[in-house]
């Protein structure tokens, strides 16, 4: 997984699937967050997303009152966070790219 930021947004490439990646995206969200209350995350291409980065976002959008929004590239996940009801919460869209 390879993860950049600018200016508010974050673009995630390749699969969600450790601690490590995990701990990569909150500290680059926090980063992000520190200076913006609107994110937007772009997962270009993660086929899953680990429960962890789940809840650290939930915990942005509904505690920190942070914007939260995903891109979505990958049509499995999407069907993944409208399955979990996460699609308003995260105001998640797919990428049409």
């Amino acid at each position: 997984m390879e993860i950049k930021s600018s200016s508010g947004i974050v673009t995630i490439t390749g699969n969600i699937k450790t601690i490590a990646d995990f701990q990569s995206i909150k500290q680059t969200v926090d980063g992000v967050v520190a200076t913006h209350k609107l994110v937007t995350i772009n997962i270009v291409d993660s086929l899953s997303i680990t429960s962890s980065v789940i809840g650290y976002l939930n915990k942005l959008v509904l505690k920190d009152k942070v914007d939260v929004r995903l891109i979505v590239g990958n049509e499995e996940l999407f069907n993944l966070l409208d399955d979990l009801n996460l699609v308003s919460t995260f105001k998640a869209y797919r990428s049409m790219l």
